[in-house]
């Protein structure tokens, strides 16, 4: 099983994008995947919103964690 090698500020910054109300709330945050890759990377970002059973997509340049258990639906 790969190990997730997390940064030096990564539970910190998890707690901070994960901790806003938008995730609170079923609302959406995103971030600019270079970011999220200097910062923490992008495995262990993927593997906190799964283990939040939240849902992730990448559209220009941008990954999109809609903060929601429930069912998704791309309507276009």
């Amino acid at each position: 099983m790969d190990q997730i090698a997390e940064k030096p500020n990564a539970e910190r910054w998890m707690k901070q994008i994960f901790g806003a109300k938008a995730a609170h709330t079923g609302g959406v945050v995103r971030r600019n995947v270079r970011w999220v890759e200097r910062e923490i990377g992008r495995k262990a970002f993927e593997a906190e919103v799964r283990s939040r059973d939240f849902h992730m997509i990448e559209s220009g340049g941008q990954l999109i964690v809609i903060c929601n258990r429930g069912g998704m639906r791309v309507v276009c």
